[in-house]
C-alpha cells in the first residue's frame, strides 16, 4: 500500500474519533458522512491510479 494513502486514511479516522467526542446530534453524523465520502473518493483514486 501506498505510505500517502495509508496517512490520508490515518487522518480521516482521527477526525472522524476527534468528531465522535466533541461533536453531538446531526452534524456529528453529517460530519461523519463528510468524512466517509472523502475517503471512499480517495480509495477509489487509489484504485484507479493502480489499474493505469
Amino acid at each position: 500500500m501506498d505510505r500517502r494513502f495509508i496517512g490520508a486514511m490515518l487522518c480521516y479516522a482521527a477526525l472522524a474519533i476527534l468528531a465522535g467526542f466533541t461533536l453531538s446530534g446531526v452534524i456529528r453524523i453529517a460530519t461523519w458522512v463528510f468524512l466517509g465520502g472523502i475517503a471512499l473518493k480517495t480509495y477509489i483514486v487509489v484504485l484507479k491510479r493502480r489499474a493505469d
